[in-house]
């Protein structure tokens, strides 16, 4: 700012030197990416341009209406950046949308400025010293994120040119606003970006490194992940030489929170494997741990079994986990629809054990709904239909490579786009 300008008293100031005022101040908050830092410097450098008494940046905080109480408003004016103001009277000052010289400036997003408070009927006194006031709206995207509010213990203190050079400041603003809000929105995506990638790591750290291997039979696992971190989670757990117990389940939600429920989830599961419980005991012991830990919104899809390779048997129960698809040697195929409620939904749910017989040339699919909710161009859902029809075109690969040619024909129904969420299959082979 120059020597010449700071020399002058306000009342002297032609409109260019305000301007060039205007601009020093501009490049001051600038300078700044925290948003109180910035508003606190625009009330401290205001007055050096516009004299007031008080002065206020009231910013409009809006809440979905959903999740507002029954007579309260969503939209509530907060007090930014004040000066002047009795703090007291100014917190019971609670104006909506469309109440006082704030409100209805906010509403119509035109400015307002009255010579004297006392002859205006929309006015609402916050101080009693008031004589005239000066309002003008911030605007960010033609829509109001705030106002800013100039008082006057004198009569007919601001002229046409004062409500000009407020108006321009208070766009300077909103660019401000806008810009701190974009860098606040890059830090909370990136701390978003920095918690996904941990809850991955965790999701892969959980599925176990290798298949396993069992006389007779040719089993195989994998998990094709979305950019998403979603809850699919298989597991094998080696319980005798000819025993292994085999779990595939699908935990509700994404990110962190799907991430550690499904570390919870593998610790608890495997503990009840190694105590040596059925299968349906396990799931009884899990629910109800389930129930105790988690929130009321969130449950566990899973299917749990134990193959015995001696008997050539696999007891199971499924926990409202997508039915198996069980293809016979002769062709026919079923899924399994027998199962109950999903884990940590009530209490007290009881599981029943389930036993199937496997001969040789038998296919068994465990899978997530990733797989049969995969959606193409129109909408269309892959189905199970489609699922049977792909692995019995596939029947003779290798179990892994089954995998590999049946993920490929979800992709390619999806037609790149329709796979949103994880995709996990586990597939078992009676040789």
């Amino acid at each position: 700012m120059s020597e010449h300008i700071k020399e002058l008293p306000l009342r002297g100031l032609t409109t260019t030197d305000k301007l060039r005022m205007l601009l020093d101040i501009t490049k001051k908050i600038s300078r700044s990416l925290d948003l109180q830092e910035v508003l606190n410097l625009v009330m401290d450098t205001l007055d050096s341009l516009i004299p007031y008494d008080a002065a206020g940046i009231f910013l409009v905080k809006c809440v979905d209406e959903k999740a507002v109480a029954e007579g309260e408003e969503p939209c509530v004016f907060q007090a930014e950046a004040i000066r002047g103001y009795d703090l007291d009277e100014l917190s019971n000052l609670h104006l909506k949308l469309g109440e006082g010289l704030i409100g209805q400036v906010a509403l119509t997003a035109e400015p307002i400025s009255t010579p004297d408070v006392r002859r205006e009927a929309m006015y609402v006194n916050a101080r009693k010293e008031t004589r005239s006031e000066m309002v003008t709206p911030i605007i960010s995207n033609t829509e109001v994120i705030g106002v800013f509010d100039l008082e006057s213990d004198e009569l007919n203190a601001y002229s046409d040119d004062d409500l000009e050079v407020l108006m321009l400041l208070a766009s300077q603003v909103a660019i401000i606003i806008e810009k701190v809000m974009l860098h606040e929105q890059l830090i909370e995506k990136k701390r978003l970006e920095g918690q996904l990638e941990v809850a991955r790591q965790v999701q892969l750290e959980l599925l176990p490194a290798k298949d396993p291997q069992l006389t007779g039979y040719d089993i195989s696992a994998y998990n094709f992940p979305t950019e998403e971190v979603s809850g699919d989670y298989y597991d094998w757990v080696k319980i005798y030489d000819d025993q292994i117990g085999l779990v595939v389940a699908d935990v509700s939600g994404k990110g962190v929170p799907a991430a550690l429920l499904m570390a919870f989830l593998r610790a608890s599961l495997r503990a009840a494997t190694h105590i040596g419980y059925s299968p349906h005991i396990s799931m009884v012991k899990v629910n109800y741990l389930l129930w105790e830990s988690i929130e009321r919104n969130q449950f566990v899809t899973a299917f749990y079994g134990i193959l015995d390779v001696t008997n050539k048997t696999l007891a199971y129960t499924n926990a409202g986990h997508n039915p198996p698809l069980l293809l016979k040697k002769d062709g026919k195929s079923q899924f399994l629809d027998r199962g109950s409620f999903p884990l940590g939904m009530f209490r007290d749910t009881r599981y029943h054990e389930y036993y199937l017989t496997t001969e040789p040339g038998d296919v068994l699919v465990l899978y997530t709904d990733g797989v049969t909710e995969a959606q193409n161009l129109l909408g269309e859902e892959f189905g199970r239909a489609r699922l049977a029809q792909a692995v019995k075109a596939h029947r003779k690969l290798p179990a892994r490579e089954l995998i590999t040619a049946v993920h490929k024909e979800v992709v390619e129904w999806a037609e790149g786009v329709g796979v949103t969420d994880d995709v996990t299959f586990f597939v078992i082979k009676a040789l």
